[in-house]
C-alpha cells in the first residue's frame, strides 16, 4: 500500500507539541489505536450534520436529523466490527440519546434551512509558500452572496476554559491560513460550535495572526525533520499520559517502542 506523504494538520501539530514520540507512533509508525465512545459519537454527529446540509432547505429539520442517527450508526457498525464491543446493544439507546442531544444543540444554535453551505467535510491539501505540507478536513464552509467566507467547525466535547483554548484557536487559524494560501482570501469569520453546551467561539483572523501561524508551522516541521533524521523522538510526560494508548511501549514508563521504521522520504 502506498503511504500517504507526511503533512501537518492541527491534530499532528498537537501530537508533536504534546509529545514527539506520540507524533512518531501516530504519523510515522501509524500504529492502530482503540476508538473511544466520545470519538465515535462525534463521528456519528458529524456524519448526520454533513448529510443534513445536503438536503433541500425545507427538509433540514431536527426530526429529519434525528431520523438519520440510527441508520448512520448501523452503517458505522457494519464497517467496523469493534464498535459492537465499544457500544454494546444494552448501551446503544443511551448512546443515541446523547448523540440526539448534540444534534439538538446544533439546531438551538442555528437554523440550517436559512442558508446553503458552500461545502461540507471539505478536504484541503496544499504546500505553504515556506515549503510546509498541510492538509485536513474543514467541517463546513459558508460563502455569503457578498463573497465573505465563514469556516465552521463542530465540537462535540466540552468547551475549554479560556486558558485551555489555545489548541482550538490554533486549529481554526490553521484552516484560515490554508484557505488563504489556497484561494488567496482570508476567511472573514471562524466559528467553533460547541454543541454540547450550545455555545460557540467566533474569531476574525488577521494577516499578522496567520503569518505567525505559518512561521510556527515552519518551525514545527523543521523540528520534526530533525527528529526524523536522527530517529530520536523523545517522549514528553504530562498529565495527558494517563490517556495515552501507547503508554505500555513508552520509554518514560519503562516500555519499549517498536524499531524505528527509518527516515521518511520527506526528510531523507
Amino acid at each position: 500500500m502506498t503511504r500517504r506523504p507526511l503533512a501537518l494538520s492541527p491534530s499532528r501539530v498537537g501530537d508533536y507539541r504534546q509529545c514527539p514520540l506520540l507524533y512518531r507512533l501516530r504519523a510515522i509508525d501509524r500504529l492502530p489505536e482503540p476508538s473511544t465512545v466520545a470519538q465515535v459519537k462525534g463521528t456519528l454527529v458529524h456524519a448526520v450534520l454533513e448529510d443534513l446540509h445536503g438536503l433541500p432547505r425545507e427538509d433540514r429539520t431536527y426530526p429529519a436529523a434525528v431520523k438519520m442517527l440510527t441508520p448512520h450508526w448501523a452503517a458505522m457498525k457494519e464497517s467496523d466490527a469493534q464498535l459492537e464491543e465499544l457500544v454494546p446493544d444494552e448501551s446503544t439507546t443511551d448512546f443515541l440519546v446523547e448523540a440526539r442531544s448534540l444534534v439538538k444543540g446544533y439546531f438551538q444554535m442555528e437554523n440550517p434551512s436559512g442558508f446553503d453551505a458552500e461545502s461540507v467535510e471539505k478536504f484541503v491539501d496544499t504546500t505553504l509558500p515556506n515549503g510546509v505540507p498541510v492538509r485536513g478536513f474543514i467541517d463546513r464552509v459558508d460563502v455569503a452572496p457578498t463573497g465573505q467566507v465563514r469556516v465552521v467547525d463542530y465540537k462535540t466535547g466540552k468547551k475549554p476554559i479560556p486558558r485551555f483554548s489555545a489548541q482550538a484557536v490554533f486549529q481554526m487559524r490553521f484552516y484560515a491560513l490554508v484557505w488563504w494560501r489556497m484561494f488567496d482570501h482570508i476567511p472573514e469569520q471562524l466559528r467553533l460550535m460547541y454543541l454540547k453546551v450550545r455555545d460557540d467561539m467566533v474569531l476574525s483572523p488577521t494577516p499578522s495572526e496567520l503569518n505567525y501561524v505559518e512561521r510556527d508551522l515552519e518551525d514545527i516541521w523543521t523540528k520534526i525533520g530533525e527528529d526524523a533524521r536522527s530517529g530520536d523522538f523523545a517522549p514528553t510526560t504530562s498529565k495527558l499520559c494517563g490517556w495515552c494508548s501507547f503508554q505500555a511501549i513508552c520509554p518514560a514508563f519503562n516500555g519499549t517502542p517498536p524499531e524505528y521504521p527509518g527516515v521518511p522520504e520527506e526528510f531523507a
